[in-house]
């Protein structure tokens, strides 16, 4: 069996290859890494063990604070922070549970934009082809697992930034319901929004490392057969502008679920749907809050060294009135308690992470109204799960000359019932 050791190496010997052009990794800790990995060993030598991520190698979102630097957040503003005086709650846990922590990966500038780029620290080039992009917020961590330089990494998800990230570059990424895992320690956008997930190859990998962040014991994930559960599609808004090759093989995974017993049928959720944009017609509550984190230079009205994508919404956002602002909130409370009474009538919801594949670089740089179109298609079917409070998992889709994800989303709290589930698709997709 291979040393935790040698993994290790072999993925440092890959980064140093293309030090010069590092884009997926902001920071690595290789030397406390080799120690960890070193002690894993040891371990594994003496038949002793910290549980499943003993000696896995895990990477961090540049938003998770590590004791004694400053924790940037894809900011040039946030270089020259005060250091972080600890490390954030779920980093604490997962040294605990023995995880070789390698790096922090690169991110979107304060996790706002779902694009993937950046435009201080570089844009990661996807995993399946380098020119096109990776989608964000959590850019690096979703090439970081596809490309095989991290075995897991932890993300946060908002609108979908684990979940776009996990669809484009072909890997599972998991969105738990927002207050399964703690918010201490990661540098904020939304306090409502913000919740923090794992990409990783496996859905089994992902189940793992969500337990032990939300302080759980974790234990073997078994799989919940499909024949009779209940499934609903969300036909209507949610599916429109889906490219011809995405709606193909979703169509094709839905008959497969259909074969194995699963009892699929739409469920119309188009008029939630349309309250919630009215709610948030004035702002989205992401930009509303995520002005308030920033207030102190955004009201400065000097020139700040952060990408327009970011300050633009954030900087109208923070006009927006307290009195509004709580009437949205309230709005989406009786929204969130009648999207969850629909969600009664079935096991879970099914559709594309995305609706489409992964488009250039080049393409997003070049044409702005192509990237604001692109950038609300990329976040209009994940951003469901945030806005109504669910909890949502992307699941690559066979067949793709590209990659592209299917979701599953079920009720706030079902957490481990729709990674279960995840777990039986997960193979019925690979068959």
């Amino acid at each position: 069996m291979q040393s935790v050791r040698d993994r290790l190496e072999i993925i440092l010997s890959c980064l140093a290859n293309r030090a010069a052009e590092e884009k997926v990794y902001t920071r690595l800790y290789t030397e406390a890494a080799r120690a960890v990995a070193d002690a894993a060993d040891a371990r594994r030598k003496a038949g002793v063990s910290l549980g499943p991520l003993d000696g896995v190698t895990i990477s961090i979102k540049d938003l998770f604070d590590v004791a004694g630097e400053p924790t940037r957040a894809g900011s040039l503003m946030r270089a020259s922070a005060q250091p972080a005086p600890e490390d954030a709650a779920i980093v604490r846990r997962l040294r605990r549970a023995g995880a070789v922590i390698l790096g922090k990966t690169n991110m979107t500038e304060f996790a706002f934009t779902a694009i993937g780029d950046n435009l201080h620290y570089g844009t990661p080039g996807n995993a399946a082809d380098a020119s096109l992009i990776p989608g964000g917020s959590s850019s690096g961590a979703g090439v970081a697992v596809g490309e095989g330089t991290s075995e897991i990494s932890i993300g946060s998800d908002t609108g979908g930034s684990v979940r776009i990230p996990a669809s484009l570059n072909g890997v599972v990424g998991f969105k738990p319901t927002a207050s399964r895992v703690p918010l201490a320690g990661a540098f904020p956008l939304s306090a409502t929004l913000d919740s923090i997930g794992p990409l990783a190859r496996s859905v089994a990998d992902c189940a793992i490392t969500d337990a032990i962040m939300a302080g759980e014991e974790p234990a073997v994930l078994e799989p919940i057969p499909l024949a009779g559960l209940r499934v609903g599609i969300p036909r209507g808004v949610l599916f429109g502008e889906t490219q011809a090759e995405v709606a193909e093989v979703f169509d094709r995974s839905v008959r497969s679920m259909e074969r194995a017993g699963a009892r699929v049928a739409d469920l119309p959720i188009d008029d939630l749907i349309a309250g919630m944009l009215a709610a948030t017609k004035r702002a989205t509550i992401a930009a509303i809050e995520g002005a308030e984190v920033h207030a102190d230079w955004l009201t400065t009205g000097a020139p700040v060294p952060v990408d327009p994508h970011v300050t633009g919404p954030m900087s109208r956002a923070l006009t927006i009135p307290a009195s509004v602002y709580i009437r949205t909130i309230r709005h989406r409370t009786a929204l969130v308690a009648a999207m969850d009474e629909r969600l009664a009538a079935v096991d879970m919801l099914v559709l594309p992470t995305v609706p489409m594949v992964a488009p250039s670089i080049a393409a997003m740089a070049g044409d702005e109204e192509l990237r604001d179109t692109t950038e609300g298609l990329l976040l209009r079917n994940t951003q469901v799960a945030n806005q109504f409070d669910l909890c949502a998992i992307s699941l690559p889709m066979p067949g793709l000359a590209l990659p592209a994800g299917l979701m599953l989303v079920a009720r706030h709290g079902h957490d481990r019932h729709l990674l279960a589930v995840a777990a039986a698709m997960e193979v019925l997709l690979k068959d």
